[in-house]
């Protein structure tokens, strides 16, 4: 599988989203998709803290065993307790007691903590790559100012920067698409793209007028949520880019898949999994190179209201 620098780090161009690890699947089958996603040549694996209550980290970690050093390892602090310095070292020591590692590869912090100023989380981030406990930083859920501000504070302390951005994006979630790119040209980032099938969307496992399937992700959500989701314009752009893969002789997940492949800075392509023959599709459909002129025919299709 082609492989993409991450700082120091190198990363598969599919990723494999732990999320599902101790919400949706148990641990036995957590086992089993991180030894497909393994089998598949996969070598980034990102989770969070709080992810199952914690239990992804655990499962993740137990589920690597002895190939722990053959991958890229990365999670997330601050989804609920913010980023201040001693919140960041505390969370830092739980999720590696979780993982049952002593390093992090990537340590990202979950969403901007507008309470602390950023030079105070990388300050402490910084001495946490200082003595070996993580490699590289990155951040979810940063738009462009945030990003901007995290680099000025790297630069005036001469710490880390931030070597990846992860935010949500996908053919039907476009919203930060211009804002992402943006950012990750400025200051060299990798995009890490979270919920690339728009839930299951782009996969084309959902109907018009139908409720979602059980067990899907869809289902488990709230009801109005779920119905915002599935909305006539969400269907219409899902039927025009159908149509637009199957004329070129793919599906409407390669397409979903090898559109963020081709958009410049992608770094990996985080996606979930709930079995092993999930992990083996995702992998085998970013693989379409699209032209020019086809990712313009796909930036068309793809945007709503028409």
């Amino acid at each position: 599988m082609d492989l993409r620098a991450l700082g120091s780090l190198e990363v598969s161009i599919v990723g494999l989203g732990c999320n599902n690890f101790g919400m949706r699947v148990d641990e036995a089958c957590s086992t089993e998709v991180v030894r497909a996603a393994l089998d598949a040549g996969i070598t980034l694996f990102d989770t969070a803290d709080i992810y199952g209550g914690g239990r992804s980290e655990e499962f993740l970690g137990r589920a690597l065993g002895a190939d722990r050093d053959r991958v890229v390892v990365a999670t997330k602090f601050g989804a609920m307790e913010g980023a201040a310095p001693d919140t960041v070292h505390r969370a830092c020591e739980a999720s590696l007691a979780r993982l049952g590692m002593d390093r992090i590869d990537l340590y990202q912090v979950y969403r901007p903590d507008d309470d602390v100023p950023i030079a105070d989380t990388v300050g402490a981030l910084q001495e946490l790559v200082t003595v070996g406990k993580v490699r590289e930083i990155g951040c979810s859920n940063f738009d462009g100012p945030r990003v901007d501000a995290a680099a000025a504070a790297s630069s005036a302390l001469d710490a880390p920067v931030f070597v990846s951005l992860q935010n949500q994006l996908s053919l039907l979630d476009r919203r930060e698409q211009d804002d992402t790119i943006a950012s990750c040209e400025r200051h060299g980032l990798g995009i890490l793209p979270y919920f690339p099938l728009a839930s299951g969307m782009l996969t084309g496992k959902y109907e018009r007028g139908s409720p979602p399937p059980e067990g899907t992700r869809l289902a488990q959500m709230p009801e109005e949520r779920a119905q915002r989701a599935m909305d006539d314009r969400a269907f219409d752009v899902v039927d025009r880019l159908t149509a637009f893969a199957e004329g070129h002789g793919h599906t409407l997940l390669e397409l979903a898949m090898s559109w963020l492949e081709c958009l410049p800075h992608m770094a990996s392509v985080i996606a979930g999994a709930t079995s092993p023959e999930q992990v083996r599709a995702n992998v085998a459909a970013a693989t379409w190179v699209l032209t020019d002129e086809e990712m313009a025919e796909v930036d068309r299709l793809s945007r709503r209201g028409r």
